[in-house]
């Protein structure tokens, strides 16, 4: 093996453990190998965004914006132990997203339920005395809503193969199943219901205490190696650009317009590059995936 050949995969296997976590490997074959019908068509929009390497930053941007609800901040910091296991959940909500856009229906819908059953413990009170839950369906509708115009914002801007305005309203049509199925309701199903959306949630939006401080605490403490974080720090201001400027004055994240201008966009695509290079699936398990695709 050549030295590059060599690199290629020591950093991908790092990678790919870090979002993935010691299932990674066996969920990847056994999500990709498993011959049966998918909810999801070879190489249709939710796969090409869902399985492109501007998925790292569209996460990061998700996270942030998802943070400004205080409802949604407010479950997440009292049940999901992001400070003392971030990457244990990075790696349950990574193993989510593959499982509903590229494996079996039969394994989909398993996650689907399994996340519907913890979803069902999770309830709580706000500090003014506001109830919260986190299968009520408005909540889960912000959370569906600030992911997947993260996740399309990144990759019309880092992605391999941008999508074009079918392509858009493809894959929020697309991810509109998963949402529902998880009891989200009035879900949009066009990139313009998506912007819609969006703008009807902002008189809800603002960071709390708690919301500040988690996202200070995800940008300044992410538990890397000292190595990885040049390039965690390039996801985070790639991430930080995609945010409307409201919402990083409201969670007090620097903005640089200099550098977003002519800086963060070229970095921001030699980082996907980089990544997308370091990851690529073995051919073998990339025909396996084509194969069960088009038997279903």
């Amino acid at each position: 093996m050549s030295p590059v050949a060599v690199v290629r995969r020591r950093l991908g296997e790092a990678l790919f453990h870090r979002v993935a976590g010691d299932e990674g490997p066996r969920r990847r074959e056994r999500i990709h190998s498993t011959p049966g019908p998918r909810w999801f068509p070879h190489d249709s929009a939710i796969q090409r965004v869902h399985g492109d390497a501007s998925m790292f930053i569209g996460g990061m941007r998700a996270v942030m914006l998802q943070s400004l609800h205080p409802l949604a901040m407010q479950a997440v910091a009292e049940n999901s132990g992001y400070r003392g296991d971030l990457w244990g959940r990075l790696a349950r909500t990574s193993a989510f997203l593959a499982t509903t856009t590229f494996a079996t229906a039969d394994d989909a819908e398993e996650a689907v339920a399994l996340v519907r059953r913890i979803h069902g413990h999770v309830r709580g009170t706000m500090p003014d005395g506001t109830p919260y839950s986190a299968d009520d369906p408005h909540l889960l509708r912000w959370v569906h809503v600030a992911e997947i115009d993260s996740f399309l914002l990144a990759h019309q801007r880092y992605g391999a193969r941008p999508l074009d305005q079918a392509g858009r309203d493809a894959y929020v049509d697309q991810a509109a199943l998963v949402a529902e199925k998880l009891g989200a309701d009035r879900v949009p199903h066009t990139e313009a219901e998506l912007r819609a959306t969006l703008d009807d949630f902002r008189p809800e939006l603002h960071a709390t205490a708690e919301a500040r401080g988690a996202i200070r605490w995800l940008v300044r403490h992410p538990d890397l190696p000292r190595a990885a974080m040049p390039g965690y720090r390039l996801i985070v201001a790639a991430a930080t650009e995609l945010l409307p400027r409201w919402a990083s004055d409201e969670l007090g994240l620097p903005r640089h317009p200099l550098l977003e201008r002519r800086v963060v966009p070229a970095v921001g695509a030699g980082l996907t590059r980089t990544i997308r290079w370091a990851m690529a699936p073995p051919p073998d398990l990339l025909e396996a995936a084509r194969a069960n695709s088009q038997r279903s």
